[in-house]
């Protein structure tokens, strides 16, 4: 192409006269730009070099701030889970005063019914002993009436005096029950409220981290700006090296251009393939192997593009996330690293937990040097908290949700802060 660029002049254009030759420089002239652009080319080097430096700053510094927002996003997945608790103890609660309350109105009919045999057995004057039968009786036939009479007058009262004692065990064990209940209730609420007063402080901690290292990076972006101005400057002060760096954007132009129209089409075969696979009414059920992978793999590559949302993302695709002010307005719609792979593994059947240190847990451990495609990796500084979780599709390459201004993408498996084991589900 080039070559053929170059040889397409008309006729005309080789018809013009040629320019005039450039001034001949003297040998001193010549030794003077050599040393001239030998200093500035160690110059360039200098500022490269402190320009890849920034870069990783500027990477520690989104780290961190995805630690603080992981540990935010957990306890609020606490929180959660202690407020279910106290809601399901109360109901408990609430059910037990219930039975409490009908034990003690059986009570009170128990006790009726029995007062009502004693009342009318005084009011009708029956005498029910053994003497009563005798002399009140006028034959012996009416001697055995009135015995199985005096038979029945005795099992109605001790039926009665049984129903008001079973009625009394029942109070006791309802009043003992809802006791227990009442302390269970309590005992949730106050863990509901320390998770609550936890959940609090975690997210005051990771907006206090956004806004300071919203600074930081707002710092490092200056100082590299600067860089890049005296880089700039340097490049430009000798005309071969300003033609290699035109020539090293055009390059990477060409090179970002091509990018861009893989990942297009990696995105739209991934999701033509994830629509042909998804029967009418919903997701297919648990499916694993190759097919289950390829599904995972094609569901997370159906998102590329899509934008970096904090907390935003759910099995059935992006949503809105955690409000933070400092980029994810409850407007936006999108991914964080762990929604990305709830919705990728959901294609399968699989039901993965929120938050990246959670999702480690899930599956089976297998060592970095054996992973495959549809395997996990996560990421960690230092001792700190797993902060986040990618999905590796193979060749060397994952696909992530990677930080507020970014999109969902696909790179290279990167290995600073790699954890040495990824969890495979399928």
């Amino acid at each position: 192409m080039l070559v053929a660029l170059l040889g397409g002049g008309t006729s005309t254009a080789l018809a013009q006269p040629a320019p005039p030759p450039p001034p001949n420089p003297s040998d001193d002239e010549l030794q003077r730009s050599r040393d001239s652009v030998s200093g500035r080319a160690d110059e360039v080097g200098r500022l490269t070099t402190q320009l890849a430096e920034l870069d990783t700053r500027t990477d520690d510094l989104q780290a961190a701030l995805a630690a603080q927002r992981e540990t935010a996003e957990a306890a609020l997945v606490d929180l959660q889970v202690a407020q279910d608790a106290a809601t399901a103890a109360a109901r408990r609660a609430d059910a037990a005063r219930i039975a409490t309350a009908a034990a003690s109105v059986a009570i009170d009919q128990a006790r009726a019914r029995l007062d009502e045999f004693v009342t009318a057995t005084y009011q009708q004057g029956l005498d029910i002993g053994p003497l009563g039968l005798l002399t009140d009786s006028t034959s012996p036939e009416d001697l055995v009436a009135r015995a199985e009479f005096n038979d029945l007058i005795a099992r109605t009262q001790l039926a009665a005096q049984d129903g008001l004692e079973r009625a009394r065990v029942d109070k006791a064990n309802a009043d003992s029950a809802a006791r227990a209940a009442l302390e269970d209730a309590r005992v949730r609420e106050a863990e509901a409220r320390t998770a609550k007063a936890a959940a609090d402080a975690a997210f005051a901690a990771a907006e206090g981290a956004a806004r300071e290292q919203a600074e930081q990076l707002a710092a490092v972006a200056a100082t590299r700006a600067d860089v890049q101005r005296r880089l700039d400057a340097a490049e430009s002060a000798d005309a071969g090296l300003r033609q290699q760096r035109a020539r090293f954007d055009d390059w990477q132009r060409r090179l970002a251009r091509e990018q861009a129209a893989r990942e297009r089409a990696d995105r739209d075969a991934a999701a033509g393939r994830v629509a042909a696979g998804t029967p009418r009414g919903g997701e297919p059920a648990v499916r694993g192997g190759s097919a289950g992978v390829q599904r995972v793999i094609d569901r997370a590559m159906s998102q590329i593009g899509v934008q970096y949302v904090w907390g935003g993302g759910t099995g059935r695709g992006p949503s809105t996330g955690i409000p933070d002010g400092l980029g994810s307005p409850l407007n936006l719609i999108g991914f964080d690293c762990s929604g990305l792979m709830l919705y990728a593994f959901s294609g399968a059947g699989v039901s993965l937990p929120r938050v990246s240190r959670n999702q480690y847990n899930v599956g089976r451990k297998v060592p970095i040097s054996e992973i495959r495609p549809g395997d996990m990796v996560f990421y960690q500084n230092g001792s700190a908290p797993i902060h986040h979780v990618a999905l590796y599709i193979g060749n060397g390459k994952m696909i992530e949700a990677p930080y507020t201004g970014a999109s969902v993408r696909v790179v290279p498996l990167r290995t600073r802060g790699l954890l040495p084991e990824a969890a495979r589900v399928l």
